[in-house]
């Protein structure tokens, strides 16, 4: 049973996490280019989606949505993890301890400063802001997104390393 709930916690990490760090740090980059495209208004040199968006205004609501949609689905990867440490005995491990405390804080920076200010650049896009504005707040928006990204190698690492476990390497 530990295999299975090991596998499963490793998979949905992978394909969760994975894929929310690819899509929130090319997030910033993509949203600023449907500025240069001439936002989210008329056509564009760079072309119009169906729904009328700028390219670049399209794919960032894509990533967004990717990140948005895996958001959810990340939560499994917790659940298991905790159910993985239950099966080793290793629940009031340090290492696991300072997992779960790095996990929820990187839960929590994803949904309430990551998300939103994804949101916050897409309705700038959307709308008629100028660039200028729009920079500062996807400057800030990678910044976050970094600390995010980092929050996630250190718990991998630690999922890794293990340090001070007793259940071998």
């Amino acid at each position: 049973m530990t295999e299975f709930l090991l596998s499963v916690h490793v998979l949905v990490a992978i394909v969760t996490v994975g894929s929310i760090t690819v899509a929130a740090s090319m997030f910033p980059r993509v949203a600023l280019r449907a500025f240069g495209s001439g936002g989210g208004g008329g056509s564009s040199a760079a072309g119009e989606g169906r729904d009328g968006r700028s390219e670049g205004t399209g794919t960032a609501v894509l990533l967004h949505r990717v990140c948005t949609g895996y958001a959810v689905a990340g939560v499994v990867v917790p659940v298991f993890g905790i159910a993985t440490g239950a099966q080793l005995g290793v629940l009031t491990d340090a290492w696991l301890i300072v997992s779960l405390v790095l996990t929820v804080a990187a839960a929590a920076l994803l949904g309430l400063a990551v998300l939103p200010g994804q949101r916050r650049l897409l309705a700038l896009a959307e709308g008629a802001a100028a660039e200028e504005e729009a920079r500062p707040v996807a400057s800030r928006l990678s910044m976050t997104t970094g600390m995010f990204n980092v929050l996630w190698a250190v718990v991998v690492v630690l999922m890794i390393v293990r340090p001070g476990s007793t259940t071998g390497a």
